[in-house]
């Protein structure tokens, strides 16, 4: 029976998703969409501004004003409590996936729905994707004889976190598996039938540290075949492929190049059969990648495809009383496997956890502890008998004697300060070390940000700050000028890279706070190498094969510095009566050369390609120019090639005055330790 009232859209949740309901909702007939609510004020209003749609205070004040469809687009936790309060106030549901993160609540919702004769559709929307639904229907027809099984390869990034309060996907051990798995699930029911038993794996690897795993891997038993899929956050390039093979066929699906290809069995011998059916698959694949991008051009394949169609689909059949694309009840089952993968990946995460070590008070806390120098300082604190804590994106596998985890980003206030709480020194090691602006501004300054504030908040005795000999000015100087704490600061770090950037940033927040009366001291290393810290960077030499490929004549002066001589001061600046923002350099007393460097390392048998610092610089300009063009900078720009390539003599005058502090190990000393290990 066809809807007798009007169709009237409110959505409830102004992110990323929001937008391609309303893409959706704008080209059908007879919806108005009202607007929006969030609770976030600042996202609802750009989501208005954009569309041109009302901001409403609650969900209530949607239906009050006239609404008959609530679309839940908000976190996975929340979706069946809105689902029912929209139930409730008499409207249908379109809930983004999941239906829920409770099988019961889900269930719940299908007898409040058909008690209040409303309807509650689920965004499956992979369904509705154009490959994909070829791919069912090919499927369905016997194009592959009978389906036996599917393979799914999916790969995916979350948006880079830039620090405060952490995003869902970071709040939950089991929220990717809820995000994508809950696709691989339907689809593979799409194609094998209801399913019976779900196995699954998980493990962290960091490419995503602060996810508790980032990679998943599920087998399926299902009523016609076996289905698998793996769920990765370091597989690169990004990937989504389905391979679905039956007893005539085998099809594929690239859901990332919108293409798709069937290869039938054929009545060929084997290595003909082979060759035909591979040329086949390629031609095909190919054509299929050109329709795609003509559908794109032409405005007939759009982004999220499968939401916009699937929206369509929803009110299409709300308007003429036929059976949803995807009913709440379809979804229970989903839901059910879902929730019992991703519980038991929360579990098996909080069992970790829990197993962790605490003190209600501990000497030290070191923030980056899992990097080259955080880790030898760790090492050294132990030895001497502390209490230490450390504060860690990544739950270790395991646990040192008398070290505390602290788990939680640097970017997170609320991490920060309970890894701080008890603390007596800080030793704020941890830093960006990789990744684009957004990545040093949430691990470098927000975690600074944080620790400053932690500090204050909690008392503590001092704060030793590694900051980077790269925050002074590099370039621009006389050949041979002396690079100190009296150099001045650089005048232009956006021109010498995100890293320069940040830190420079984060010790003004460091000398800022001691200006205040925090106690702190701050500790600019130079070039460290040792241990888990490599000798052979960029800065002496690449590695082209067979041969090392350096630029210039390898005669720049490094301010190289062994990795426990960094550690040595770092304890005598904690141990000093130094606190109020004081900046001493660490540099060994013998500076050595690029070339000095490669024949202790190397002996006199090194391969060396050198190019000329004429030809390097030539090089770099012209560089500039096409990137330029695109709104990007060159990672050769002249400064950047001016800064590196600068030839600077390095002191550490009062790092002997102020911390008594003399390199212990020394660079040839440390050279030899690197060689020795296969460094």
């Amino acid at each position: 029976m066809k809807n007798p009232r009007p169709l009237r859209a409110g959505l409830v949740g102004a992110g990323h998703i929001s937008e391609f309901h309303l893409a959706a909702l704008k080209r059908i007939k007879g919806v108005e969409v009202l607007g929006v609510f969030d609770l976030d004020p600042a996202r609802s209003e750009a989501l208005a501004r954009r569309f041109r749609l009302r901001v409403f205070p609650s969900l209530a004040s949607l239906a009050e004003a006239g609404a008959t469809v609530i679309h839940v687009l908000t976190p996975p936790d929340t979706h069946a409590k809105l689902a029912g309060e929209a139930l409730r106030a008499g409207c249908h549901v379109l809930v983004e996936k999941p239906l829920a993160t409770d099988v019961s609540a889900a269930e719940q919702l299908v007898v409040l729905a058909a008690e209040r004769g409303l309807e509650v559709g689920v965004c499956h929307s992979l369904l509705f994707d154009p490959q994909v639904r070829a791919a069912v229907e090919a499927v369905s027809s016997g194009a592959i004889g009978n389906p036996v099984s599917v393979d799914i390869l999916r790969s995916s990034r979350y948006p880079p976190y830039s620090g405060g309060p952490l995003p869902p996907h970071y709040r939950s051990a089991g929220y990717p598996f809820r995000d994508l798995g809950i696709h691989c699930l339907y689809l593979i029911e799409a194609f094998l039938g209801p399913i019976e038993r779900v196995e699954a794996q998980w493990r962290s690897l960091g490419g995503d540290p602060n996810l508790a795993y980032d990679e998943w891997r599920a087998t399926l038993r299902c009523r016609r075949g076996l289905g698998q899929f793996q769920l990765s956050w370091n597989a690169r390039p990004l990937q989504h492929l389905v391979v679905v093979q039956g007893t005539k066929g085998i099809l594929k699906l690239d859901l990332v190049a919108f293409s798709r290809a069937l290869r039938p069995a054929l009545p060929l011998p084997g290595a003909i059969d082979r060759f035909v059916g591979a040329a086949r698959e390629s031609v095909e694949s190919l054509a299929r990648l050109g329709a795609s991008a003509l559908g794109f051009a032409l405005g007939r394949v759009r982004q999220y495809h499968g939401v916009q169609e699937l929206v369509a689909a929803f009110y299409a059949a709300l308007a003429d009383g036929r059976r949803l694309p995807v009913s709440a009840s379809e979804a229970l089952a989903v839901v059910r496997w879902t929730e019992e993968v991703a519980r038991r990946a929360e579990a098996d995460f909080e069992a970790r956890r829990s197993k962790l070590s605490s003190s209600p008070e501990v000497t030290y806390l070191v923030t980056g502890a899992s990097g080259g120098l955080g880790s030898a300082l760790v090492e050294r604190l132990r030895g001497e008998g502390d209490r230490i804590r450390i504060l860690v994106r990544r739950l270790p596998e395991v646990v040192p004697d008398g070290v505390d985890i602290a788990h939680g980003d640097l970017g997170n206030p609320d991490a920060v300060d309970r890894a701080m709480a008890g603390s007596r020194i800080v030793f704020h090691v941890g830093a960006a070390m990789k990744g684009d602006w957004a990545a040093h501004q949430c691990g470098t300054i927000e975690g600074t940000r944080n620790v400053v504030a932690a500090c204050r908040r909690h008392g503590i005795e001092k704060l030793v700050h590694v900051s980077s000999m790269s925050v002074v000015q590099w370039a621009d100087a006389a050949p041979g000028a002396l690079i100190d704490e009296d150099t001045p600061l650089e005048p232009r770090p956006e021109e010498r890279g995100v890293y320069t950037r940040a830190k420079l940033v984060a010790e003004r927040l460091v000398a800022a706070a001691a200006e205040g009366g925090l106690p702190a001291v701050i500790i600019r290393p130079g070039q460290i190498f040792g241990g888990r810290v490599p000798l052979m960077t960029p800065a002496v030499v690449r590695r082209l094969g067979r041969s090392l490929l350096q630029l210039g004549d390898g005669e720049l002066v490094l301010p190289l510095v062994y990795v426990d001589d960094v550690v040595d001061a770092l304890l005598a600046a904690a141990r000093s009566n130094l606190h109020r923002g004081e900046i001493v350099h660490v540099v060994d007393t013998e500076c050595l050369t690029q070339n000095e460097v490669i024949e202790l390392a190397h002996g006199d048998g090194a391969r060396i390609i050198r190019i000329p610092r004429g030809l390097v610089f030539t090089a770099g300009r012209l560089s500039e120019i096409p990137l330029a063009l695109f709104g990007r900078k060159s990672p050769m720009s002249d400064y950047r090639l001016r800064s590196a390539l600068a030839r600077r003599r390095f002191g550490s005058d009062r790092a002997v005055r102020l911390l008594g502090w003399r390199p212990r190990v020394g660079v040839r000393e440390g050279i030899r330790r690197v060689v020795a290990l296969g460094g």
